[in-house]
């Protein structure tokens, strides 16, 4: 099965160069499946229903969010009828929507899709991703329930997202980060077979703070008196993430790579499709 994620979509920048790139990824990897996380595609604050549905339009089978899935007060609504859009599996009980989903991919193949949050620097109050993660694997297993189990961890602190990935070994198909948006340098695959990234990057301007205008960030750091409000910068985009090549058989990876696609970083496409 051939697989891509694709990282945070920040602002306008970022979501319109993955609806201008994504379609031609997917007819010309010939991709079974395709994850992207969305939260802070509208302004870079959370999503709205119609760019969730452009995403989908542009050949993301389901997208998935984080600490900024309410931003946009819509969500909350739109959420409980969209089974494509995940928020954090780990939020409390009673929040609205769902954290996964089984879907089933191009090629036929059952696929698990989960959004679990981090704890570490974030949100100490949400339910154990760990215990989260195993309750999942646990009911789902890879090889008889699901053919492929995909995990997004949207987590601040790099040990934490590893030690997700090493617990998960061998029961997933991939382990990626998101939140940070910067791509990490760790793609591989663990002993178990699973593939790993640290984090996948955003699909924005890289000539920004972390996809907003650099000049507020700034001002903050240097000053500690907020002079404005955050902006999403909107220079010419890179979209990154991560292809996997899961195995029919087993589920596992296969082959793994960074991807990096646009106008600032150093181009990255898998050459095993």
């Amino acid at each position: 099965m051939r697989f891509l994620f694709l990282g945070d979509m920040v602002g306008r920048s970022g979501r319109n160069a993955v609806f201008s790139a994504l379609p031609g990824l997917v007819a010309d990897y010939r991709l079974d499946f395709v994850v992207v996380n969305g939260e802070n595609s509208a302004g870079g604050f959370g999503i709205t229903e119609d760019i969730f549905r452009e995403t989908l339009s542009s050949g993301a089978d389901v997208v998935t969010t984080g600490n900024h899935v309410w931003d946009q007060r819509e969500a909350l609504e739109f959420s409980t009828r969209q089974e494509r859009f995940l928020r954090p599996l780990n939020y409390p009980k009673g929040a609205p929507g769902n954290g996964s989903g089984l879907f089933e991919a191009k090629n036929g193949a059952r696929v698990l899709v989960a959004n679990i949050m981090g704890r570490v620097f974030m949100s100490p109050d949400l339910d154990d991703p760990f215990a989260c993660a195993d309750n999942l694997v646990s009911a789902c297993p890879l090889g008889e329930q699901a053919d492929a189990i995909i995990l997004d961890f949207h987590a601040e602190a790099t040990s934490e997202k590893q030690s997700m990935g090493h617990f998960l070994d061998g029961r997933a198909s991939v382990v990626v980060g998101t939140h940070t948006h910067v791509p990490t340098a760790d793609d591989q695959i663990l002993v178990g077979g699973t593939a790993y990234q640290s984090d996948a990057g955003m699909c924005g301007d890289y000539d920004s703070s972390l996809g907003m205008e650099k000049e507020e960030p700034l001002n903050r750091f240097v000053t500690k008196v907020p002079r404005g409000r955050f902006e999403a910068a909107q220079g010419p985009a890179t979209i990154a993430g991560l292809a996997v090549e899961i195995s029919d058989r087993t589920g596992l990876a296969e082959k793994v790579s960074a991807v990096r696609i646009g106008a600032r970083l150093k181009e990255q496409r898998p050459d095993f499709w």
